[in-house]
């Protein structure tokens, strides 16, 4: 703003005001040229000059006098912008070519113009406004006040962006230390502070759904853990009677839920997001089915095509339909992918999941038959859909489940695209 303030006030300086101030001098020298040539015509009709004096005053506005020849007074200081002199000498040197002497300091409101004539002295008294743009201070100082009310508000308007841009630095800050927000904070300020602010409250409740996730799961590794631990010291305290096959069952339990818990932590990872076919995976997942003599369909509405963690999206999946496939006979996924989001829904005939147990099958470890899942084939260690629900996430999407029109269990996950 500074710098456009100045680039406006040198082009008016240097172009309308040296303008302007150089015709209006070349118009009262060329009026006094004029009155030069009245005296030397009709002084002898007009010995006193009233008639001119008088013309002079009532038409050109200058007062003029006679002299008696004398020498001109010498040159004095000129002022530090002396636009007016230097149009004011170059005018009478092209115009009357006769010697002058100028005072344009004198009389702030006045400019004084001597030329030597034959046998007398021509002193000329103009308003500085005949001579001179008056209108500059004007328009300084209006540019000048224009230009302060607009740094206020600037400053205004700055600190009141600021204001949420720091409070958000804070609450990063806090929330980098482990600490509660401050209080109070909210999202607020220009359109894209506000973006900011609410992209970090988002991320903050990933980030603490994701550590309270990992501690429930560490407590729940934990306590089984110490389940199977007390089984092998009881064993180990029958001498006698040590029943391996038991053993070996709680060595497999303990394997699948170390391998579970592994892949839970993995999470998201450091895999980059690329391309993945979605037809290719659904085609993967049709070759399972038959191999578990499962009936399997799909249908992809939009582009197949996807941007996503390839390795981690299809564990996502894989998981999900390995799940309807342990409890369900047919399985259909519906696939939805616009500009905005992606869309998946798997639905199954399986027995499906009471309403009031839809989101504690998301919590690590939560089985809801622990008999059929720690003694079968088709048991799991509890994590599988805490992972899908992280991987999800992870992503920027959320997971949910419904009951479909068969009654059985349907799966909705939504992406951004």
């Amino acid at each position: 703003m500074v710098l456009l303030e100045s680039v406006i006030a040198y082009v008016f300086m240097e172009r309308h005001w040296q303008m302007v101030t150089e015709r209006l001098s070349i118009a009262v020298i060329h009026d006094i040229a004029a009155i030069i040539d009245m005296i030397e015509t009709y002084h002898k009709n007009d010995k006193n000059y009233d008639n001119i004096i008088r013309i002079a005053q009532q038409r050109m506005g200058l007062h003029i006098s006679i002299l008696p020849p004398e020498v001109l007074p010498a040159p004095g200081p000129k002022p530090f912008f002396a636009i007016l002199d230097y149009f004011l000498s170059e005018a009478i040197t092209k115009q009357i070519n006769r010697p002058f002497w100028i005072d344009t300091v004198g009389d702030s409101n006045l400019v004084e113009i001597r030329i030597r004539l034959d046998d007398k002295v021509l002193c000329v008294f103009a308003t500085r406004s005949q001579t001179y743009a008056s209108n500059t201070g004007i328009f300084l100082s209006w540019m000048l006040g224009t230009a302060l009310v607009l740094l206020i508000i600037a400053i205004l308007l700055l600190r009141n962006q600021i204001k949420p841009i720091q409070q958000l630095a804070e609450a990063a800050d806090s929330f980098g230390k482990g600490q509660p927000l401050p209080k109070g904070f909210e999202p607020c300020g220009a359109e894209e502070v506000r973006k900011a602010g609410i992209a970090f409250l988002r991320m903050r409740q990933r980030i603490e759904r994701q550590m309270e996730q990992r501690t429930t799961m560490l407590s729940g590794v934990s306590h089984d853990l110490r389940t199977i631990l007390t089984r092998f010291k009881l064993q180990l305290a029958l001498n006698n009677n040590l029943d391996t096959a038991a053993l070996k069952q709680d060595v497999n339990d303990m394997q699948k839920m170390l391998e579970g818990y592994l892949s839970f932590a993995r999470g998201e990872g450091t895999e980059e997001i690329s391309q993945l076919d979605l037809k290719t995976l659904m085609d993967k997942l049709s070759k399972e089915a038959t191999l578990r003599k499962r009936n399997f369909s799909y249908k992809i509405e939009g582009t197949t095509i996807t941007q996503v963690r390839p390795g981690a999206f299809s564990r996502l999946l894989t998981n999900l339909v390995s799940n309807a496939f342990r409890y369900a006979i047919n399985i259909h996924i519906t696939i939805q992918q616009n500009s905005e989001n992606l869309i998946i829904i798997i639905d199954d005939d399986g027995p499906g999941i009471p309403k009031d147990k839809r989101e504690d099958v998301f919590k690590p470890f939560f089985r809801l038959d622990e008999s059929r899942n720690q003694d079968q084939d088709t048991g799991g260690t509890g994590l599988g859909l805490s992972i899908a629900r992280d991987i999800t996430r992870s992503h920027g999407g959320e997971i949910k489940l419904e009951k479909n029109s068969q009654k059985g269990l349907r799966v909705i996950i939504e992406l951004p695209s």
